[in-house]
Parts: C-alpha cells; structure tokens; sequence
C-alpha cells in the first residue's frame, strides 16, 4: 500500500480506539449504576433497572445505532456526530450486559458481610462502598474483559454510518487496491492486537485489585 493508504487506515484505527475508550466508559458506568440498582430493596427501582437490561440486550446493537443516528434527530430534533451516536449506542448497549456482571458480583459477596455491616450501623451506602465493592470487583474484571473485547468488535458496526473506522477505512482502502485478502488479513491483526494489549491490561488490573483485597 501506499503511504496515503496507510494513513487512512492509521487514521481508522485511531478513530476506532476513540470510540471504544468513549463507549467503554459510558458502559461503564451505565454498568455500575443499573447494576447496583438490580440489588436495591426497593421494588421500582429493581423493576426500572430490570426494565432498561432486558430492553437494551434484547435489541440488536447494530439496530441500535440506526437508531440513535437516524431517528433520534427526526423524533427529537437531536442531530448527533457519528462518533457521538456510536458512542450513545454501544455504550447503552454493552452497559446493559454489564449491569448484570455488577448485579452477579455483587450478589455473590457472602451474606455474612452484608450483615456485619449492619451490625456496626453503616448505611446501605457505607456498606456497598466499604464493604461489597471492594469484594465485588475483583470478580467483575475477567467478564468485564470480555465484554470489552466484545465492544472493541462491536465498534466495527459504526462503518454504517459511514464513520472513518477501522472497519471502514479498511474497505475504503480494499475499493482502491482491488486486494480484499491482504487488506482484510491487515485490519484482522490490528483488532487481534488491540484485542491483545486489552486482554493484558485487564489481567494486570485484576491481579492489582485481588492484591489489595489480600
């Protein structure tokens, strides 16, 4: 490939790392917040968080983001930059799978700690702040792992909107040249080493947070 080539595809990637560091922080902390709603003692709350996990697992991400492009602007009026609407979709998309890795966890904390919390007076707030998160996300990071890889491939679904990721420069790049396999087998070994250098960060996170825990 030429020089210009490969810079389209470069510039791909970069948009590709952006929006998944964007998406995975909205995921995030869409995760967390249904999530510990899932274990609240009230009913509507549960019920609300429940609500929003089965609606948004059960749709289909891709639909998702015609959505959020194309009908949000005509329902709403609200037009947004296709970086902007990936990041909407696939966060509250992948935020859904999430919560229920938070929910898991934390159910999953023994009983026991629940209840020594409340024996020393500490609000439902101290104990999930004090006592079960520490405990809880250890356990999330090898799901949560996963779930990133998942959205790291998910962000490849954005090229319909015509966003110059990897995915669509790829194609872009494959129009020009006519070479479909050796463009196709460059951008499988970029995601394989994204995918990699991920795979490796959360390892390192989850020995950290299990050392503290120690």
């Amino acid at each position: 490939m030429t020089s210009g080539l490969w810079e389209l595809v470069l510039r791909g990637v970069w948009t590709t790392v952006q929006l998944l560091v964007l998406s995975a922080l909205l995921a995030s902390a869409v995760s967390f917040a249904v999530g510990v709603a899932r274990t609240d003692p009230r009913r509507l709350v549960r019920f609300l968080a429940g609500l929003y996990t089965e609606v948004f697992r059960g749709t289909s991400a891709l639909v998702m983001i015609f959505w959020v492009f194309f009908v949000l602007p005509v329902a709403f009026g609200w037009q947004l930059v296709p970086l902007w609407a990936g990041t909407l979709a696939l966060g509250l998309t992948y935020g859904a799978y999430g919560s229920e890795i938070v929910r898991g966890a934390l159910n999953a904390v023994d009983p026991a700690q629940r209840e020594g919390g409340i024996a020393l007076g500490f609000t439902r707030w101290q104990r999930l702040r004090l006592i079960l998160l520490p405990q809880a996300v250890p356990e999330m990071v090898p799901p949560f792992s996963n779930l990133l890889i998942e959205l790291l491939k998910g962000t490849a679904l954005v090229s319909v909107m015509g966003m110059g990721d990897l995915a669509f420069s790829a194609n872009l790049v494959r129009l020009a040249l006519q070479q479909s396999a050796e463009i196709y087998t460059y951008v499988l070994v970029i995601y394989f080493v994204i995918a990699f250098g991920l795979t490796r960060l959360m390892r390192s996170l989850e020995k950290r947070l299990k050392g503290g825990v120690a």
